[in-house]
């Protein structure tokens, strides 16, 4: 098989992909990873370990000795789940996998089929010789509900299986299309960081009574819509991290926009400017800058004319590297005052702080390698994500993991951020193919830097 064979693999296996409809609400009876799973059984003619904690939740894991023993472990870990999608909003049917214009449509075309089917035909280059082989072993690990925080898949991996995705380094998501400063030459997006997940269950009390007689009465509905209200209207904590100071060079901003968005006090304007020309890109500068509070559920009563006595609600709260619970309980005594604060029973759901890893040492200065190849720069864009991917549980080990992939310029980084969760998302042909080759130029090039000196 010639390398433009399994880069065309790469494509159909994305559509495929997306055709299984592997959707992930939450529930843990959704998912049902198993469907991609035999796709990929499949593709590669190889069972794999399949590991399945719940009926339909199942993650795949194949391993290949690398050619020098001893040499650090490099993990490849894509998810195959994705999240729902009205097909009303919709150019094409989401989980149709429809090839059109040179794209592949549907739901996870970018988040992040293309890199599962991309990195699952390396697997089966390299296994089959259409590709040189790694210095060191290599570890496939296509995962189940990293759309819902990875308990049925990478957490419970490295938790209860880590012999099977026990490694050195790691390649996951989030990839990002090639950025492009006026005078100077092209950046490689490279995810090195990701906020913290710090979700919060919010619960209100009442009292009891008839819906028509609603005077005075305690209602826990009133209450948790009154305390909601203000924690989403008000102004989020800004926070200026190294994190981001690193990204924003290569932020495509005009200049005295990117200076301010260098500064605690000017930030908030700046993001003003850019939502004027660009929501997307200035929604997406306003998290990586800030403590964000999104109350996005709320429930509570039981019948239409009596009034509550319960409440509940949850907000999606994302830490900043450096901060911590202490951060969130200040901002909401702020905002509510401690009196309503005090009266609402507040929980954690998911308590995870912002992690991240260097940007440098052997995978990094490969991936720039591979860079420089494909696209004649070296120049990498460490990036943090405003968004939870299973690179996390790894990084918490010291394991250096990044995101990265290759794409053509048929779409910019603000469509793209669009996309993902939202309609029409899709993944040209091309850039399919290119992440593809760019991969596995960062494996050969990592398999170079780690084989150990004469």
């Amino acid at each position: 098989m010639g390398e433009s064979d399994w880069r065309d693999d790469a494509v159909a296996l994305t559509a495929a992909l997306i055709a299984n409809a592997c959707v992930n609400t939450g529930d843990p009876a959704s998912g049902n990873e198993i469907e991609s799973v035999r796709t990929i059984q499949e593709y590669l003619g190889e069972e794999g370990t399949v590991i399945e904690p719940l009926p339909g939740r199942a993650s795949v894991i194949y391993r290949m000795a690398g050619t020098v023993p001893g040499t650090p472990r490099l993990l490849l870990i894509p998810h195959l789940d994705v999240v729902p999608a009205d097909p009303s909003e919709w150019t094409h049917p989401p989980f149709d996998g429809v090839r059109s214009g040179g794209f592949v449509w549907g739901r996870g075309a970018v988040d992040m089929l293309n890199l599962t089917a991309s990195m699952t035909c390396l697997y089966k280059a390299m296994r089959d010789g259409a590709i040189p082989p790694p210095a060191g072993d290599v570890i496939l690990a296509c995962v189940a509900d990293e759309e819902a925080g990875g308990v049925y898949g990478a957490s419970h991996l490295v938790d209860e299986h880590w012999d099977l995705v026990g490694c050195d380094y790691v390649l996951t998501e989030v990839a990002g299309p090639t950025l492009y400063i006026d005078g100077s030459g092209p950046a490689l997006p490279v995810t090195v960081a990701e906020k913290g997940p710090a979700w919060r269950s919010v619960t209100s009390t009442g009292v009891a009574g008839h819906g028509s007689q609603p005077f005075m009465r305690s209602n826990a509905v009133l209450t948790l819509a009154h305390a909601f209200d203000r924690i989403g209207s008000a102004d989020q904590p800004v926070l200026i991290t190294d994190e981001w100071l690193q990204f924003l060079p290569h932020l495509p901003v005009d200049p005295p926009v990117r200076s301010m968005l260098a500064d605690a006090d000017t930030v908030d304007e700046a993001i003003a400017r850019i939502a004027e020309r660009d929501p997307i890109l200035a929604r997406w500068v306003h998290a990586c800058t800030h403590l964000t509070f999104s109350p996005n559920v709320i429930s509570g009563g039981t019948k239409s004319n009596v009034v509550p006595s319960h409440a509940t609600g949850d907000i999606d709260v994302r830490l900043l590297p450096g901060q911590d619970a202490t951060d969130i309980t200040d901002h909401l005594r702020k905002v509510l005052g401690p009196d309503t604060l005090e009266s609402l029973e507040i929980v954690p759901v998911l308590e995870m702080t912002a992690n991240g890893s260097p940007a440098s040492g052997p995978l990094w200065d490969a991936i720039a390698d591979a860079a420089d190849h494909h696209i004649g720069t070296r120049t990498l864009a460490p990036s943090m994500t405003p968004v939870t991917t299973d690179a996390r549980f790894f990084r918490t080990r010291g394991i250096p993991a990044y995101g990265v992939g290759l794409f053509d310029d048929t779409v910019t980084l603000p469509e793209m951020l669009g996309m993902f969760h939202g309609a029409d998302e899709r993944v040209s042909e091309e850039s399919i193919r290119r992440t593809a080759s760019f991969l596995a130029t960062v494996v050969r090039r990592f398999s170079e830097r780690i084989v150990p000196g004469p």
